[in-house]
């Protein structure tokens, strides 16, 4: 019997927070007999609605007493208003309990938190926008890091792409790793996303000003487990080792030390989620030498030790 999955638009929704997940449950639609699912774009009303972009799709309206699998909320612009319909939410609250999972992509998670489906529950969203969740609603457990968050029948993902990592999770959920997984390869998808992972890397918060030191950035990601003092990483650049503490931070906006414990620990964490290495060997791997200490560190930049993170990813 195929789920009936379905998801919720408004004006001015993020486009891709409905054409990645809808592109995902359609890998196995195509590759299975029958078919494991049913899919159906809505909206409050029904009819055209228009994306953020400014491309229109057509919707079928909410109806009474309707039933689904699974309920998935688009996030977008649109969000910042239509958490404010009486009607719409009262509507998301009325379908969430007749739905085995209830769902969301990026802001999105604003619509099921302004229902009170998220009070008490850990959720995520758009990295920009959660501190506005948190504030908007202290009494849901905001996870800022996260791709995405799964607290009972509640998912929540982070911005965007992250809908397509959820759409996968929810696929393996239902159908097993290994039909998730081809329709990983037919959307050519590098590497699926585990939900533990961070919503971005640590190059993304660095600027670099003129590309003066990209080849020994590059050289340090290769190199994590030698010793990378100012000293070194000074006569590596034909500085000065002064000159070169003053003109990294000018250029990439932080010291060397930090962004070599950033890069150090975004390595090791991947290695914790998506191996069953031995905590010594990803400590020594990374160079942050000991357990002890790489723990340590865990434990100030994600309040949780590596054993932990291991374990909620595998479950």
């Amino acid at each position: 019997m195929s789920r009936k999955i379905g998801l919720l638009v408004f004006d001015d929704f993020q486009l891709l927070d409905m054409a990645g997940p809808t592109s995902v449950f359609e890998m196995p639609i195509r590759g299975m007999d029958p078919a494991p699912y049913e899919f159906t774009l809505y909206s409050q009303h029904g009819g055209s609605v228009r994306a953020s972009c400014g491309v229109r799709v057509h919707t079928e309206p909410l109806a009474e007493r309707m039933a689904l699998d699974t309920l998935i909320i688009s996030g977008g612009e649109g969000t910042r208003t239509a958490m404010h319909d009486g009607g719409l939410l009262t509507a998301i609250r009325s379908l969430s309990k007749r739905t085995r999972r209830t769902t969301s992509v990026c802001s999105g998670a604003f619509l099921l938190a302004a229902a009170g489906l998220l009070d008490g529950r850990k959720a995520t969203t758009h990295w920009r926008r959660c501190p506005d969740l948190t504030r908007r609603f202290p009494n849901v457990q905001v996870q800022a890091d996260r791709i995405y968050v799964r607290d009972d029948k509640f998912w929540t993902s982070a911005g965007i792409s992250a809908g397509i990592d959820l759409a996968l999770a929810l696929v393996e959920d239902d159908l097993g790793e290994e039909v998730a997984r081809k329709a990983a390869r037919e959307l050519v998808i590098h590497q699926r996303r585990h939900g533990g992972q961070s919503q971005f890397s640590v190059m993304q918060e660095v600027k670099l000003a003129s590309g003066k030191f990209d080849s020994l950035i590059s050289w340090i990601k290769t190199n994590l487990d030698s010793e990378l003092t100012v000293d070194i990483l000074a006569e590596k650049s034909r500085m000065s080792p002064r000159n070169f503490a003053r003109v990294f931070k000018t250029e990439t906006g932080t010291t060397p030390a930090r962004l070599i414990e950033k890069l150090r620990l975004e390595a090791a964490r991947d290695l914790v989620e998506g191996s069953t290495t031995s905590l010594q060997q990803i400590a020594q791997a990374t160079g942050f030498r000991e357990a002890d200490r790489m723990r340590l560190s865990f434990l100030r930049a994600y309040g949780q030790p590596p054993m932990v993170l291991r374990r909620q990813r595998e479950t």
